[in-house]
């Protein structure tokens, strides 16, 4: 009897309804097995081997915000503000015009300077008059000195044959000495009047006229300044106490100018993070405000101090209630680049700096 045919078996188990058997599958699961087995340990290894090749690379901090350089714009003089050029958070450039103080006060100030720099060299001219009045005082005096040395030799000539009197020789005498008095008042007086006139400093300008010439000076520098200007380019800032009407005194800040130059980022790092922190290193900065954005920085320099070394009340560690605090080291951050948004001063910002210890 000949063989049975498997494949019409088959079919007529397929017209009957009855389930085929699937073919054989047991040497692909064994190699899928297997190639689990070994996949899965190596991959364990590969991601703790990275984890144990970058730790200690990085540190990182929360305590970190973004700064920028700032400067107090207070008058150099006192008065009301008559005049507000600018607005909140408007930017301005070096020599702009900020806001103006009445001027009034110091215009007059200056008028009065000049009216005291004119008397002055009015009286320097007066005295120059009378310098030369006593240069003609002393000429005369000289004068005055010959006659009557003349006067007194012909009297001292005569007494000595007889032919005038002792009273005649005294009065004789008498005027010499009050010619020669004559004589060093007038020259006591001339030097007087060449020290009057002369500037007392080798400068060739009299003294008066150099003390009337610095007070318009000032008067003109205050009437300068009452137009108070910006001294860099930067965002104005601050300027609830700049209203017309107000008075702002001298050295105190009306506004405040954030200079529109690069800014930094401060990291407040733990001591315990210095070790393997050197200046130059890269750093990668993210920013609350902006969480899809990174920057990237590199280590400018790292404070000279601690932040408790510089606050207000330091703390004082030689007292008995000691306790230890990890102190933090303010770390400066400069940034690469030009960020694709505002770096508004004061951001919270996470540092992470790459320290390459391993």
């Amino acid at each position: 009897m000949a063989d049975a045919d498997p494949r019409r078996d088959f079919v007529a188990e397929e017209e009957l309804g009855i389930p085929s058997a699937p073919p054989e599958t047991r040497p692909k699961r064994r190699w899928d097995r297997l190639a689990l087995m070994i996949s899965v340990p190596l991959l364990l290894a590969l991601v703790a081997g990275y984890f144990w090749l970058t730790s200690g690379r990085f540190i990182s901090t929360d305590n970190a915000y973004v700064q920028q350089d700032m400067i107090s714009i207070s008058p150099d003089v006192s008065g009301r503000i008559v005049e507000v050029n600018v607005r909140e958070n408007q930017r301005v450039k070096a020599g702009d015009v900020l806001f103006r103080i009445d001027s009034r006060p110091y215009q007059i100030a200056l008028d009065q300077a000049n009216a005291s720099l004119s008397a002055a060299r009015v009286e320097v001219s007066t005295m120059a008059t009378d310098a030369g009045g006593a240069a003609a005082d002393i000429a005369s005096a000289q004068a005055d000195i010959r006659l009557a040395q003349v006067t007194y030799d012909r009297q001292d000539a005569l007494m000595q044959r007889g032919f005038t009197t002792r009273a005649a020789v005294d009065a004789a005498t008498q005027q010499v000495a009050a010619a020669r008095s004559r004589l060093s008042s007038a020259q006591a007086d001339a030097a007087k009047a060449r020290q009057q006139v002369g500037s007392g400093n080798g400068s060739g300008t009299p003294a008066a006229i150099q003390s009337a010439l610095a007070q318009r000076e000032k008067a003109a520098f205050d009437l300068e300044r009452t137009t108070v200007r910006a001294t860099k380019d930067g965002i104005v800032s601050q300027t609830s106490r700049l209203q017309v009407g107000n008075i702002t005194p001298s050295g105190v800040p009306a506004l405040s100018l954030v200079v529109s130059q690069q800014p930094w980022v401060e990291a407040n790092y733990k001591e315990t993070d210095l070790d393997h922190m050197r200046v130059g290193q890269p750093a990668t900065i993210e920013l609350d405000a902006y969480p899809d954005m990174k920057v990237r920085g590199r280590v400018q320099s790292i404070g000279a101090g601690t932040g408790s070394e510089f606050s207000v009340l330091p703390a004082q560690n030689a007292n008995g209630n000691w306790v230890k605090v990890t102190q933090r080291v303010p770390v400066r951050i400069a940034i690469e680049g030009n960020p694709p948004r505002q770096m508004i001063a004061g951001l919270s910002a996470d540092v992470s700096i790459d320290v390459q210890s391993r």
